[in-house]
C-alpha cells in the first residue's frame, strides 16, 4: 500500500510539472515575461467615431489584464502592441427586390505591430477587423451601437490575443 501511495504521488508530480506554464485560456508565456504595454490606438479611418481609439485600447488592455498574469506598464514593457484604427464603415450588406438596402453591416478595422523585447523573431504586424449587421430600416444610435461596438472590439480584441500570445 505505502508503494502505491508512493506511485500515485510520482505521477501526479510528474503529471503536474508536464503541463508546465499551461492556462485554460491557451495562453503560455515565458518566464522572462512579465509586462505588456498598450500604446495609444490612434484613430487614422475615414469615419471618425469619437472615442473609438480610447474604448478600443483600453479594451485591448483589459482583456490582456484579465486573461494573463501580465501587469500592464506605461514603459519598458516585455511585450509591446501599438497601432492604429484603419476602418470604420457602414455599408449596405444585402438588398430589396426594389432594389433598397434591408441589411447594414458596421465593420472596424484595426492595424496592429506587437513586440517581444527579449524575443524579436515573435514580432507581429497585422490587420485585424470584425462586423455587426443591423436592419437597414435601423439607425445605429444610442444603445445599439454602442452594442454593436463592444460586441466588434470584444471579437478584434480576442483574435489580437490569440495570435500574439495564444500563438493560434
Amino acid at each position: 500500500m505505502k508503494k502505491f501511495k508512493i506511485l500515485v504521488l510520482l505521477f501526479s508530480l510528474g503529471l503536474i510539472s508536464g503541463c508546465g506554464s499551461y492556462s485554460f485560456t491557451g495562453i503560455s508565456l515565458p518566464a522572462s515575461t512579465n509586462t505588456y504595454q498598450v500604446n495609444y490606438f490612434q484613430n487614422d479611418a475615414l469615419l471618425v467615431e469619437p472615442g473609438l481609439d480610447r474604448t478600443f485600447t483600453n479594451a485591448l488592455a483589459d482583456l490582456i489584464q484579465n486573461q494573463t498574469s501580465l501587469q500592464l506598464v506605461t514603459s519598458g514593457a516585455d511585450i509591446t502592441y501599438e497601432g492604429e484604427i484603419t476602418e470604420y464603415r457602414i455599408s449596405p450588406t444585402t438588398a430589396t427586390a426594389d432594389i433598397t438596402a434591408a441589411q447594414n453591416r458596421l465593420t472596424i478595422g484595426v492595424r496592429v505591430r506587437y513586440y517581444e523585447k527579449d524575443n524579436p523573431d515573435n514580432d507581429l504586424s497585422q490587420q485585424f477587423s470584425f462586423f455587426y449587421d443591423y436592419p437597414a430600416a435601423a439607425q445605429l444610435v444610442g444603445a445599439q451601437k454602442d452594442t454593436a461596438i463592444s460586441e466588434i472590439l470584444e471579437r478584434i480584441t480576442q483574435d489580437i490575443l490569440n495570435a500574439t500570445l495564444g500563438k493560434w
